[in-house]
């Protein structure tokens, strides 16, 4: 990775920790059997409820409604707020409007990812941070390191450094269970069909403010009698969906009102396997994959160069992706392949190759979708265009296939014979 700098990393070690029931767990054991739920981000959540495919078609057509109680939810209030927010965030805080969200990312003072994020403005000194659940303790600690000013906030010397710790903040966890009042965890119900069933949980005025919001707009209304926050955003590529924030111990009870409501429009309870598959086929990043991750992939190379606003006065990071975003030459691009019966599937790390057989990336993730395959992969700048035809080789998958001469790795340049004939899509998918 080009333009990066060892100085000012932030290092935070997790400690090991069993699994915990999400909200919804008890909610997901009705549904589904217990060998259908693992371990993810610490938490014990569905992998699919009747099939990764039922679903994953389910949010495409009609509309699926998603766990995403574990993600963090952390309120960022105080007449500083905005200002630290600026300072920590890539993207412009502090020209959000009430009611608008925004999309960034938190970077340490080298440059390198320690999460994509969504900024809400509820008020003028009052903002909600959606964080990923495997990342929610070290985001926690690393804002609250920079309030007490114990880390490094430039590479450089800088005035940021005394400015942070000195502006009035307060960071909270707004699921905590003992925070008395406005706590929040998230649901996401995707898919053509959401807005309909929300329409039949509230009176005709708020279903009608739900169904013209913007993306990235929310409002704060009763479903079911419930109050949730509804913002027009989600993680699987479809246009019509929202994310709904609610009060912990209400969660179940709008888990069920909407799947119970939804039923007759086809809606769906869908797990980790269709989220997995959605958010690939529709081009969306995942941290440790095509955020950061063994090839520590900038917001440039992700494709989210948008997002970060370097004409900005000053943000964490910012020096450092100035200078990736004037040398990167790899990038993440989507591919779609076939997945015709007697094809195998493509995995992670599985070579990319070029016209003459040369290794020009390396796959980040991979899903069925449908009648075909699609990966995000990372590769070259210089490939990454629309309709280039790209081919893929299989890594040895079991010791024998690798005695029998497949490879476990294959470098950059490196020429070998292509398994599969791949071809570059648009960078995101767009869907209804």
């Amino acid at each position: 990775m080009q333009g990066r700098t060892s100085q000012g990393q932030f290092v935070f070690e997790e400690r090991a920790a069993e699994p915990v029931p999400s909200v919804l767990y008890d909610e997901h054991v009705k549904l589904t059997g217990k060998s259908h739920i693992a371990a993810f981000a610490g938490y014990l959540m569905p992998l699919w409820y009747s099939s990764i495919a039922e679903e994953h078609r389910a949010v495409r057509q009609q509309a699926g409604l998603f766990d995403c109680t574990h993600m963090g939810v952390l309120e960022v209030s105080g007449p500083d707020a905005g200002s630290f927010l600026e300072a920590v965030s890539t993207n412009k805080v502090q020209d959000l409007k009430l009611g608008r969200a925004k999309y960034g990312y938190i970077l340490d003072a080298a440059g390198y990812v320690l999460d994509d994020i969504i900024v809400y403005r509820r008020g003028e000194t009052n903002f909600m941070v959606v964080v990923n659940a495997s990342n929610e303790q070290k985001i926690r600690f690393y804002l609250h390191e920079l309030q007490a000013g114990r880390t490094v906030v430039d590479t450089q010397s800088s005035p940021w450094a005394a400015k942070l710790p000195a502006m009035r903040t307060s960071i909270a966890d707004m699921r905590d269970s003992h925070r008395p009042k406005d706590r929040r965890v998230d649901l996401a119900l995707q898919g053509p069909a959401s807005f309909d069933t929300l329409g039949k949980l509230t009176d005709a005025a708020a279903a009608k403010r739900i169904a013209e919001l913007k993306s990235f707009a929310f409002v704060e209304e009763k479903v079911g009698g419930i109050d949730c926050l509804i913002c027009r955003t989600g993680y699987t590529g479809s246009n019509v969906g929202a994310e709904l924030f609610v009060d912990p111990q209400q969660a179940p009870r709008l888990w069920n009102l909407i799947l119970e409501t939804g039923k007759p429009l086809g809606v769906l309870p869908c797990g980790l396997g269709s989220r997995d598959s959605l958010r690939i086929e529709g081009g969306l990043p995942l941290y440790g994959h095509e955020l950061d991750g063994k090839f520590n992939l900038s917001p440039f190379e992700a494709g989210y160069g948008w997002a970060v606003k370097l004409d900005k006065e000053f943000f964490i990071g910012q020096a450092a992706m100035q200078r990736v975003a004037a040398t990167y030459d790899m990038e993440v691009a989507r591919i779609e392949l076939s997945a015709a019966r007697g094809v195998r599937p493509i995995r992670q790390d599985d070579a990319l190759l070029g016209e003459k057989g040369e290794c020009v990336g390396w796959v980040l993730s991979a899903a069925k979708a449908e009648e075909k395959q699609v990966a995000l992969a990372y590769i070259d700048r210089k490939v990454a265009q629309e309709g280039k035809s790209l081919g893929v080789y299989y890594l040895a998958r079991s010791a024998s296939q690798a005695e029998q001469g497949r490879l476990q790795a294959v470098k950059k340049g490196q020429k070998v014979d292509a398994d599969l004939a791949g071809t570059v899509a648009s960078r995101f998918a767009k869907f209804s």
